[in-house]
């Protein structure tokens, strides 16, 4: 299973971006699907996830800002990010539990980065 992170890019304060992040391969199902992020000289936080059911969940810090939604039909999570700050400035993640013919686990994609900046 290969995950595929896109949509990352230069934003000034206050913009948005969508990242999208697409899982391929042999693939029975994907329950969630959750986005972490790393700022340069701190660790991986998570941001937040979806479950196969479309519930989704935030951390505080991004709650109200940040909208994830996903597609089954396309293997696809979305990162809907609006009223971006520099400080939201970082690597973003996606990693997705997936179950295969070889088992459940969970796949990471290789992060986009988004910066923020005017």
């Amino acid at each position: 299973v290969q995950l595929q992170a896109s949509g990352g890019g230069l934003v000034q304060p206050g913009g948005s971006l969508r990242l999208s992040c697409t899982a391929s391969g042999s693939i029975f199902s994907i329950n969630a699907m959750d986005w972490y992020r790393q700022a340069p000289g701190k660790q991986r936080e998570l941001l937040g996830g979806i479950s196969s059911g479309g519930r989704s969940s935030y951390v505080d810090s991004v709650k109200g800002r940040f909208t994830i939604t996903r597609d089954n039909a396309k293997n696809t999570g979305y990162l809907r990010m609006d009223s971006l700050k520099p400080e939201d400035t970082a690597v973003y993640y996606c990693r997705f539990s997936v179950t295969t013919p070889k088992g459940a686990f969970a796949s990471w994609g290789r992060g986009t980065q988004v910066t923020v900046s005017s």
